[in-house]
């Protein structure tokens, strides 16, 4: 639409959509809306739209995924949350444990992380596991002492919804909804989470395509929720002496193809504290919009991902770098 076309003027484009039997999908961006149409098998006229008033141009999108397309949305999303943003020029970092342990725990990492720099704090309360014997989290408990942690520090919460039956709680105590890995193709979990309008941290699937990630995005934003980051977490290949492999070249790519933001998880993507800070210095002058790092006051002890997570002195120094490394590629924290 033109940057100055009136509700009304929207209004009459979208009862065209739908006479035609197409849903309007509205993407807001900086300057002006554009209307994403979605049900079509095929290719539309564009001359079904030009001449309607109001209307800048009729784009047919040549991607599969529409709405997160930056056919439908050239300029960047940017989701902002408390004081830290992803996207649109800002770089956030999140920092925490991979699972909310005691309130000890949850709450000394939280004090650390935010004294270094961190703008979000992760943890996970409810955990999927390869084993079904291993630490499976402390359901709402953790919830609770995530929202302690919160009101302590300010720290918005970022943490892992695993079923469609826990969304609604899960959003209660959370400022950012996370869906982890093993469920990034869990379709009716997508649904639900775009039905909220919390922030949506999808992380890429452990052999996910480019395009079927894109795809699952595009699930979500189909819902009317358009604040999604995109997590690469690294993905699985014939490497073993790595936890995975994390695809720092898709940054790039994604950030040609999309306008939502693109963060990156570093501590998956090697499972190795020692290599984590190389891969995260990397990522940011590739120009990935943030980081997700873990961090635990003792890995040693960790009742998960102990030996890729760092130690809050380790954590801090890493802070330092992006510090650093940011502002020469053009982002600010």
């Amino acid at each position: 639409m033109k940057a100055g076309a009136t509700r009304d003027e929207v209004a009459v484009v979208e009862a065209r959509i739908r006479e035609l039997g197409f849903t309007p999908n509205e993407v807001p961006g900086s300057t002006r809306l554009a209307i994403g149409i979605t049900g079509n098998q095929g290719p539309l006229d564009p001359g079904l739209f030009n001449v309607m008033s109001g209307v800048a141009e009729a784009v047919p999108i040549s991607r599969p995924w529409k709405l997160v397309s930056r056919e439908v949305k050239p300029d960047d999303t940017a989701i902002k949350i408390g004081d830290g943003q992803f996207g649109g020029g800002r770089f956030g970092v999140i920092a925490g444990p991979c699972a909310v342990e005691s309130r000890e725990q949850i709450q000394a990492t939280a004090i650390a992380v935010k004294s270094a720099g961190a703008h979000f704090l992760r943890g996970g309360a409810f955990k999927p596991r390869t084993s079904p014997y291993a630490f499976q989290g402390l359901k709402e408990e953790g919830l609770q002492l995530l929202a302690e942690a919160r009101e302590r520090t300010g720290l918005p919460i970022v943490t892992e919804v695993m079923d469609t039956r826990d969304v609604e709680l899960v959003a209660r105590y959370a400022d950012v909804l996370q869906i982890g890995a093993r469920n990034m193709q869990n379709f009716s979990l997508l649904e639900a989470v775009g039905a909220q309008r919390r922030a949506v941290m999808l992380k890429r699937g452990l052999s996910a395509t480019i395009q079927e990630f894109l795809m699952a995005a595009e699930y979500i934003v189909k819902q009317g929720n358009y604040n999604v980051i995109l997590c690469e977490r690294g993905i699985r290949t014939f490497e073993t002496m790595t936890r995975n492999t994390l695809d720092l070249g898709s940054i790039p790519l994604i950030k040609r193809l999309t306008h939502l933001p693109i963060i990156i998880d570093p501590s998956h993507g090697t499972g190795d504290r020692l290599s984590v800070p190389a891969l995260a210095r990397a990522a940011i002058a590739l120009g990935a919009d943030g980081l997700m790092v873990e961090v635990h006051p003792h890995p040693e002890m960790a009742l998960s991902d102990g030996p890729q997570s760092l130690t809050p002195a380790e954590f801090a120094t890493l802070m330092e770098s992006v510090r650093a490394i940011a502002p020469v590629v053009g982002l600010e924290l």
